[in-house]
C-alpha cells in the first residue's frame, strides 16, 4: 500500500488511469484470476461498466440501454452503475440484494470486480461491497482490456435487470 494511494470513492472523471492496489481488496493480474477462478468456491465476477438507463414511466420500471453488445469474461455478471461515486437508493439497493444473492449471504465468499483498463467504477464498487461488509474482495484491475491482450475468450453478457427480485 502505498500513503497516497485515495481512500475514497471517486466521484467524477472515471475513465482514468488508476493507482496500483485497492484498499480493503487484493489486486490480482490475469493469471492470478485465471488460478481463483479453479478454485472452489470459485469467486463471482462482477462487471461493473457503466451503461445509460432509462426510466419506463408507464410500467413503473427502469431499463438499461447498453450501447453495444458487451463482451466480458465467461460467467461473469453484469452489475452496471454500482461504481459510480454516489449511489442513490435504489441502486444501493440493487447493488446489496445482488452482493447478497449471488454470494447466498455469505459475506466472505469471494467476489472480483472489473471493469476495463483505468476505470474507477471497479475500484468504487469494490470499496462499497467492503462497506458492505464483504471481506473477500479482488481487483481485477485491467478488466476486459487485460484478459483480451492475453488472448483469452470472452462472451456477450446482458446487464443485470433492476427491477428484477433479488430480495
Amino acid at each position: 500500500r502505498t500513503a497516497n494511494m485515495p481512500r475514497n470513492f471517486r466521484q467524477d472523471n472515471y475513465r482514468a488511469p488508476t493507482p496500483q492496489c485497492v484498499p480493503n481488496g487484493i489486486t490480482i493480474n490475469t493469471q492470478q484470476l485465471q488460478q481463483l477462478i479453479q478454485l472452489t468456491p470459485h469467486p463471482v465476477l462482477i462487471d461493473v461498466l457503466s451503461i445509460l438507463s432509462r426510466p419506463n414511466t408507464d410500467f413503473g420500471e427502469t431499463r438499461w440501454i447498453p450501447n453495444k453488445p458487451r463482451q466480458s469474461l465467461p460467467n461473469s455478471i453484469w452489475l452496471p452503475n454500482v461504481g459510480y461515486g454516489t449511489l442513490d437508493q435504489e441502486m444501493q439497493h440493487y447493488f446489496k440484494s445482488h452482493l447478497r444473492l449471488l454470494t447466498q449471504g455469505d459475506k466472505r465468499y469471494p467476489l472480483v470486480f472489473f471493469c476495463i483498463a483505468d476505470c474507477w467504477m471497479s475500484w468504487n464498487a469494490l470499496l462499497r461491497a467492503y462497506d458492505y461488509g464483504y471481506t473477500h474482495l479482488y481487483w481485477y484491475k485491467n478488466g476486459t482490456d487485460g484478459w483480451k491482450e492475453n488472448g483469452l475468450d470472452t462472451e456477450i453478457i446482458q446487464p443485470t435487470p433492476l427491477n428484477s427480485n433479488a430480495d
